[in-house]
């Protein structure tokens, strides 16, 4: 019984921070859509400008729980530039953590308002949130011969017109590997094989469609491509066969107790224009990725398991950058559910506000 108390105890620590992230959700979008019709008559950088604060205190306020709330440490290797650019992000792919370590880079550049994603189609229902990131400048794409280049690239183009800064998230693997889905990874070997490139272990073999597109798009406008390696430690079993990544809800458990995040900048000028060409170089970057991984988790010396080689920098988020958001969004969210009427606009935010979404992205996105 005891045990049983314990074991429950423990897994329900991920639920004060869902309630927050959640619950705050419908103050911040209508936040978000009084200003959308306020600056509706004003120049379109002025909404975007604030837009983008709008989204630093949300996204702030998650990393406060997945960061400060976790205890996890967070440790970078390779040289993170201290300024802001516009960039694409390249990362492998396990995890919806992996969503999150996106902002935790960028929040260290001053730069987490300008994080966009890449996100398959099927994410634009999530009640409010799909909405809202169509709307903050993500791209939902569909899969091999749905993907819609066109409608990609105009989106980027006009994103690129009206000068937003631009930190936009791609996972090229589409899909997440995962070791307890063995066909999948067979699948991607077998694709590799036959298309003459390298097998990959550790990660699946990316496609280059969405990839091209965005730098195609916009490369005179980006400063560089940040290429992503991620591994979360604590994910290797007694076997030391590698298991599933934290899913948010393991992590906010704190069942991770280090990220490791390997940047390496990428020149403009180094990147081939062609597709033909670029597909063989993002190979060859997922084949850097892959010995890195195997480095991390397959390594012979056990000094050197669980890290990647080179120099790497403890770093830690001061409480400055997330405790503020919390507080604020917390507060504007309690003193709205005090009353009767507050709480009637909160309950009919979460209704109306998801099926305008849903409308909204079923004509537009």
């Amino acid at each position: 019984m005891l045990l049983s108390l314990v074991l429950h105890t423990y897994s329900m620590r991920y639920v004060l921070p869902a309630a927050v992230m959640m619950g705050t959700a419908p103050t911040y979008v209508l936040a978000w859509g009084a200003w959308r019709l306020l600056s509706a008559l004003l120049p379109a950088r002025f909404y975007r400008e604030l837009d983008d604060r709008f989204y630093t205190i949300y996204q702030s306020m998650v990393l406060f729980f997945f960061e400060r709330y976790t205890g996890v440490q967070i440790i970078i290797y390779g040289d993170l530039p201290k300024n802001k650019e516009n960039v694409v992000y390249l990362s492998n792919h396990q995890c919806t953590v992996d969503w999150i370590v996106a902002d935790m880079l960028a929040v260290r550049q001053n730069a987490l308002g300008h994080v966009r994603y890449v996100l398959k189609d099927g994410l634009k229902w999530l009640p409010l949130y799909g909405w809202y990131f169509s709307q903050h400048g993500g791209i939902y794409v569909k899969r091999s011969a749905r993907f819609n280049e066109k409608e990609m690239r105009n989106k980027l183009q006009a994103q690129v017109k009206a000068e937003t800064p631009m930190y936009l998230v791609i996972f090229p693997e589409g899909t997440r590997y995962n070791p307890e889905m063995p066909k999948v990874i067979a699948d991607s070997q077998l694709f590799a094989d036959k298309e003459g490139l390298a097998v990959l272990k550790h990660v699946l073999t990316p496609r280059v469609k969405a990839t091209h597109v965005a730098i195609d798009s916009m490369k005179n406008y980006l400063d560089a491509v940040y290429d992503v390696t991620v591994a979360y430690e604590g994910t290797v079993d007694h076997k030391g066969q590698r298991k599933v990544a934290p899913s948010m809800t393991e992590f906010l458990c704190k069942e991770c107790p280090k990220v490791h995040i390997y940047l390496d900048r990428i020149e403009l000028k180094d990147i081939p224009e062609e597709q033909m060409y670029m597909r063989r170089w993002l190979h060859e970057r997922f084949e850097i990725k892959d010995k890195l991984l195997i480095e991390f988790y397959d390594a012979k010396d056990s000094q050197r398991r669980n890290r990647f080689p080179g120099k790497c920098v403890h770093s830690k988020l001061s409480l400055k950058k997330t405790l503020p958001s919390l507080l604020f969004l917390g507060g504007l969210t309690a003193s709205m559910l005090l009353t009767e009427s507050g709480r009637k606009l909160y309950v009919k935010t979460w209704i109306y506000g998801t099926l305008i979404g849903y409308l909204w992205v079923s004509v537009k996105a």
